[in-house]
Order: structure tokens, then sequence, then C-alpha cells
């Protein structure tokens, strides 16, 4: 039997790995690294294969970057959304599914590595649960949790993720649109390509933004959104111009 390992490799830096991971790695005959079609640069890529090298020195396994198509833009509307990503997650199933069949021995291990943790804001456990649903591939899999970014963020601006008897909002900027500002007490912000932190500027909330979180090139910024604003939209301008992407998370919090 195949078997595929969904390994949570943290947010770009080392030592953020866990003990399973990299006890993990050393099972795995192939390495599937994914990349979206339209990358301008092979900085994800080379984190990851810099990992890799860390720790397997010997060098005794594969690796296989592949290319798979970008999301189509556009249709902010929910469903319109939804579709797109289920078409797009379907042809990434097709993708891999080929590789389980093409490219892994029975009786062999392939893994894919993914950012954070397999199991927040990442489609892959759906993808294979999908494949094997289909009956595109004969495989088993096991999934391997990793540091998620939100836990760099907190760790890096000495906070707590929630104070005594607060509950917590994961969301991303497409939903944040859609909360009323008195409703954002202590908020979780992922993938938020739309700046929504702009919306709340009239507010009194507190945010601890972070980007690039785990690799040499973090940036942390912290305060009253009101204060910081301008701050955080000329970094983030600047980063994604000098790096040719950026990948950020923040916190909106009420009462501080």
């Amino acid at each position: 039997m195949k078997k595929i390992y969904l390994i949570g490799i943290g947010t770009g830096n080392p030592e953020h790995l866990t003990i399973q991971a990299i006890n993990t790695f050393k099972k795995v005959n192939v390495f599937f690294i994914l990349e979206k079609e339209s990358e301008k640069n092979e900085d994800l890529v080379k984190l990851r294969k810099e990992i890799l090298q860390r720790y397997l020195p010997d060098g005794r396994y594969r690796v296989m970057a592949i290319k798979i198509p970008e999301r189509k833009k556009g249709g902010r509307e929910l469903e319109v959304y939804k579709e797109r990503v289920a078409s797009w997650r379907k042809q990434k199933a097709e993708i891999i599914s080929n590789l389980i069949k093409q490219e892994i021995a029975d009786g062999e291990t392939g893994a894919i590595l993914i950012w954070g943790d397999p199991s927040l804001y990442d489609g892959h456990i759906e993808i294979l649960n999908y494949i094997l649903k289909e009956g595109w591939a004969d495989f088993e899999f096991e999934v391997i949790p990793g540091i998620t970014s939100m836990q760099v963020l907190t760790a890096r601006h000495k906070i707590p993720l929630n104070f005594i008897g607060e509950s917590i909002r994961i969301t991303t900027g497409r939903r944040l649109k859609e909360i009323h500002p008195d409703d954002v007490k202590n908020s979780v912000v992922l993938l938020d390509n739309y700046l929504t932190y702009r919306n709340f500027a009239d507010s009194d909330l507190h945010i601890y933004w972070g980007s690039y979180l785990g690799t040499e090139e973090e940036i942390l910024i912290s305060g009253r959104l009101n204060e910081v604003l301008d701050e955080i939209i000329k970094t983030r301008n600047e980063a994604k111009k000098n790096n040719g992407w950026i990948m950020e998370t923040y916190i909106l919090r009420a009462g501080e």
C-alpha cells in the first residue's frame, strides 16, 4: 500500500518543525512541492528544500517541484468564490492523484509539505479524501500537525491568544468585511488580500500584525489600529514590492 504524509512545517523557520515531523521526513521516499504557475520567484520552493537538506543531509529522497494552476480571480460573492475554489481543488486533485500513481511505487511513501498546519486554511486533507472517494488512486494518508502563523504571531508579540473567559474568532479578510466593528472582540485574521482592517480605522481596536512570520524577512507592528494603520499599509506595500509576494496574519482585539 502506498502512503502519503501531509506534514505541517510551520511558517518558514526550520526550528519550528516538530520532532514528529522530522522523524516522518526519514520515512519518505519522494517529496512533492506544489507551487502556483504564476509564482514570480522560487523563495517558497527554496525554503522547503532548505528544510529538507537540514534534516535529511544524506539526500536519500527525491524531490519533485510541480506547477499547479492558479485559482481564477474575481467574483467576490461567497457562492462564486466557493465554486471557483472547488474547481481549483479538483484540478489539484487530478495532478496529485497522477503523482501518486506514477511517482510512488507500492510500499513507498510520499509527502506534501504544508505551510503552518494541514488543518488550518489548507485544502489538502479534503483533496486527498476526494481522490479516495472518487477512486482515482489507492493509498492511505496521515496528517502531521505543524505550528501555525497565529501561534508564531502571538509568540513574537508576546501576547496570549485569548484572555480568561474570552472567545476567539478565526476568520479571513473576506469574511471580516461582514462583521460590524462592535462585534470584533478578539479576531485572528488570515488570508487578507483586501486590507480589511481599513474598515475599522474609526474603531478603538488594537492590532497585532505580522508578515513573513518565522522567516528572516519577518515584520511586526502593533498598536492602536488608528495610530498604526498607515504604517502597516506602507510597510506592507513596500515588502510586497520588494519580495514579489506577502504572507500576513493579524489579530484585532478590543478592550486594551
